[in-house]
């Protein structure tokens, strides 16, 4: 595999933490990116788990709908940009929460968030996601425990009513975008800690 990075009003930087170990700072400003970049990744039959700890500072209370998205899957056989690790501000409730999410493919722009799953600002939380080719399936657990609506497969999915086709996953993509301008805050910072990925579950 190669790491690289994708950025645009972004900054990664490598910071020491309180406890002595090194964390990914991520910087971004309005609605930029900052992510590392895993090129010439292959998972065996098109399966594998991903891992990290995370600490946002604070998610978008504007625009309405803002949204934003922490972990990019991409490959080749389908258009579908995948988004197991995402999220949006929701206004009608009003509240921001985490949702597996795809963009680019045949089953549009979604982003399925779901109330049994709100964000936590300035905590550190360990997220794990599965990318299966299996029925097409996208999983994620918080904190060691999976949320159930934290899912997609190939006909149950946040999008048009055509089957959701995961790619054969070649690109990993690990930071933060957000989509909209004229966001509040107008700048972003998380960082994150141990990033795995594997064909087993790591467990946090």
């Amino acid at each position: 595999m190669n790491w690289g990075v994708d950025t645009r009003h972004g900054t990664l930087t490598v910071e020491r933490a309180r406890r002595g170990n090194q964390v990914l700072h991520i910087h971004t400003v309005d609605n930029g990116r900052a992510f590392l970049r895993v090129d010439d990744f292959a998972a065996p039959g098109n399966r594998f788990y991903g891992r990290m700890r995370l600490r946002v500072d604070a998610f978008p209370t504007a625009p309405d709908w803002a949204h934003f998205t922490l972990v990019e899957a991409t490959g080749t056989g389908s258009t579908e940009v995948v988004r197991p690790i995402g999220g949006q501000y929701a206004p009608t409730v009003p509240g921001t929460f985490w949702g597996v999410g795809a963009d680019g493919g045949p089953t549009g722009d979604w982003t399925n968030w779901r109330e049994s799953a709100p964000v936590a600002e300035d905590t550190w939380q360990c997220f794990e996601w599965k990318i299966d080719a299996a029925d097409n399936r996208v999983a994620v657990w918080i904190d060691g425990v999976a949320n159930p609506e934290l899912t997609a497969s190939t006909n149950d999915h946040g999008g048009n009513d055509v089957p959701f086709v995961l790619p054969t996953v070649d690109t990993v993509k690990i930071g933060w975008q957000l989509y909209q301008g004229g966001t509040t805050p107008g700048e972003f910072d998380l960082w994150i800690d141990d990033i795995a990925l594997s064909s087993k579950r790591l467990g946090c």
